[in-house]
C-alpha cells in the first residue's frame, strides 16, 4: 500500500479558496494506482466522494456539490494530487482525506489522515 502525505487546509471565509495537497510514496504508490483523490467527511455524515483522478489525469470525477468550485490535478512526476477548492461554502466544512484506490482492489487502497477544512464567517 502507499503512503499518503496531505497537506492544505484550514480555516477560510464564505467565498474564499484554499488549495489541498496529496503526494503518494511508497510500495504501490505509482505501479498499482488506479485513481488518486479526496473524500470529505463532516460532523455527523458518512464520508464521501469530493473528487477524483485516474493515475494518467485524464479523467475526472467531481461530486455534483462542487462542481465548477473545485478543480482536481495530478502531477505524475512528483506523484501528487492537488485539489484547488474555490467559492468555498460552509457547507464545505470537514475533514478531507485523501485516497489512493488500487488496481488490485479495495483491500489495497490507501487513505490519508485527514486534514481539516472549515469555513466560517
Amino acid at each position: 500500500q502507499a503512503q499518503l502525505a496531505e497537506s492544505g487546509g484550514g480555516l477560510v471565509q464564505p467565498g474564499g479558496s484554499l488549495r489541498l495537497s496529496c503526494k503518494a510514496s511508497g510500495r504501490g504508490s505509482t505501479l498499482l494506482m488506479k485513481t488518486l483523490g479526496w473524500y470529505r467527511q463532516a460532523p455527523g455524515k458518512q464520508r464521501e466522494l469530493v473528487a477524483n483522478i485516474t493515475d494518467r489525469g485524464d479523467i475526472t470525477n467531481y461530486a455534483d456539490s462542487v462542481k465548477g468550485r473545485f478543480t482536481i490535478s495530478r502531477d505524475r512526476a512528483t506523484n501528487t494530487v492537488t485539489l484547488q477548492m474555490n467559492s468555498l461554502k460552509p457547507e464545505d466544512t470537514g475533514v478531507y482525506y485523501c485516497k489512493q484506490e488500487s488496481l488490485l482492489g479495495p483491500q489495497y487502497d490507501s487513505w490519508g489522515q485527514g486534514t481539516q477544512v472549515t469555513v466560517s464567517s
